[in-house]
């Protein structure tokens, strides 16, 4: 008992998060999170870093039966 009103105030949240969520401010989130503009260099650049790897490992399969 007690927990109705948690519970609804939970659901008005997700709510709010599902319906409401089309008014997103990128650019403040993406300065909050830290990404940078260069987009697709970093890509670039790991997978210059971790090529080795690829050719060594990329080929077999994995030890838990995925691929």
């Amino acid at each position: 008992m007690g927990r109705g009103r948690a519970k609804a105030k939970q659901v008005k949240v997700a709510r709010q998060l599902k319906y409401n969520s089309g008014n997103t401010d990128l650019d403040r989130l993406k300065s909050e999170l830290g990404v940078s503009e260069s987009g697709d260099d970093s890509y670039d650049e790991l997978a210059e870093k971790y090529a080795d790897y690829a050719d060594d490992y990329g080929t077999e399969d994995r030890k838990d039966g995925t691929s």
